[in-house]
């Protein structure tokens, strides 16, 4: 389906804001501008502090929001407040959609934590939680989140299923969809290979995620999605995924490939059917335009494992370097983080 032809495009990468030692993972851009940011809480590690799960980016700094109680961590309380937030993706209506998935660390989750939070940005309240108790929660790990406003649905990918669960947003029921299919399972044996050098711990175990990156075209039309150890974009129909009467097997039929674009984390889709990836290898972002052609906007050193995308009213793509393979994790228990962690932004050329 890609075109054979690739463009590079070259355009500015932009510094937004500095976040400190505060590694930002999701970020959302309201139909007015104001940004919200989610950091993960990883209170193992000795290199990271950890405050906030949910901020709102006001002049340059970070305030806790909703509130700072809903922040603030208690384990004892994690039905009503952030465990883990991954995702913060605002909807066509305007409204804030939080994802806490409630799993510290990659540890097990917080089963009492899992959640998704609709906040209306008007009045800053939150107006719905969704808990996914119909999902086997002690095995979950869901990862990012779009909402279909015409269907009424909520599209969610999660790795540790290797699986997308598709979430009723009028009744709270929720199906687990594609999973273990070529398209949502990453490829056996493949290994990251970031910074010239393979993403792996020190027992030797290379990071690996299925189904991760995902899209919804703004016309609700197809939904685009990835699993980072793979080199494959693939999209559905969300006709296709709203339908609960469709057998696996017929579902999975109606799963097209897109083609090869390289390793990816991040993705969206902007207002003219274009798809925006991260090309982690290459410290770069890249699109896909409706006529299938390649098109490479930015290459910038600081491009360090692009996680999550955000559009803004300004003609912006506002995104998250996250540099996870910097982690200590993956370096003997010694970051090689260049800190501090930064919002960057590219303002989006005309097709």
């Amino acid at each position: 389906m890609l075109a054979a032809a690739a463009q590079d495009l070259k355009i500015p990468l932009e510094e937004v804001a500095q976040v400190g030692r505060y590694q930002p993972i999701g970020v959302g851009v309201s139909h007015k501008g104001r940004i919200f940011m989610t950091f993960p809480k990883k209170k193992n590690d000795q290199n990271y502090s950890f405050d906030y799960s949910l901020v709102e980016l006001v002049n340059g700094q970070r305030i806790p929001y909703p509130n700072a109680l809903l922040n603030q961590w208690d384990s004892t309380q994690a039905a009503t407040r952030f465990v883990n937030v991954q995702a913060a993706v605002v909807d066509a209506d305007d409204n804030l959609w939080v994802l806490d998935p409630s799993n510290p660390d990659d540890q097990a989750p917080v089963i009492a934590g899992i959640k998704l939070l609709k906040i209306n940005l008007t009045t800053n309240k939150v107006e719905r939680t969704y808990r996914f108790e119909d999902l086997p929660r002690e095995r979950t790990a869901l990862n990012d989140v779009r909402i279909d406003t015409q269907r009424q649905l909520a599209y969610l990918s999660d790795p540790m299923l290797a699986a997308l669960v598709v979430l009723d947003l009028r009744t709270g029921k929720s199906r687990i969809v594609l999973q273990g299919d070529k398209s949502t399972a990453a490829e056996p044996g493949f290994v990251l290979r970031l910074d010239g050098q393979e993403v792996k711990d020190k027992t030797g175990k290379p990071f690996s995620s299925n189904v991760n990156g995902i899209a919804l075209t703004h016309d609700f039309k197809y939904f685009y999605f990835r699993a980072i150890n793979q080199t494959k974009l693939y999209r559905i129909e969300a006709r296709y995924l709203a339908d609960p009467a469709l057998a696996p097997a017929t579902l999975a039929s109606h799963v097209e490939t897109v083609g090869e674009t390289g390793v990816s984390h991040g993705m969206l889709a902007d207002n003219d059917g274009n798809i925006y990836l991260s090309d982690s290898p290459n410290y770069a972002i890249r699109r896909v335009t409706p006529a299938g052609r390649f098109e490479t906007l930015v290459h910038d050193p600081r491009l360090s494992w692009p996680d999550t995308f955000a559009l803004g009213p300004d003609g912006y793509l506002y995104l998250t370097a996250t540099q996870i393979n910097r982690a200590p994790k993956y370096h003997g228990g010694q970051s090689k983080v260049d800190y501090p962690f930064r919002l960057y932004r590219l303002k989006l050329p005309a097709n």
